[in-house]
């Protein structure tokens, strides 16, 4: 390689590494800006595990009462979720 396609490896390589980096930094400030909505996932669309099974994905019915799923903070009880957990 010649110093002209080497200077443009180096440019590409810096530019997928920030791009990569601020991918990261939005994923993390959305999940800040989530919560745990209980009673609200549709069969096969829960977000986690509960005490009924051990993976997301795996709910047999919608809207059952221990399944949740991640929402926009303050939209849960609007979507006719709760915040906690049913006991």
């Amino acid at each position: 390689m010649n110093k002209r396609q080497t200077l443009i490896a180096a440019a590409l390589a810096t530019v997928c590494a920030a791009g990569a980096a601020s991918a990261q930094t939005a994923s993390a400030s959305a999940k800040a800006e989530q919560e745990k909505c209980f009673g609200i996932a549709k069969a096969g669309q829960n977000d986690c595990a509960t005490g009924a099974h051990g993976c997301a994905g795996q709910a047999k019915a919608d809207k059952g009462a221990q399944e949740w799923k991640n929402v926009a903070k303050g939209t849960c009880v609007k979507a006719g979720g709760k915040l906690s957990a049913p006991k």
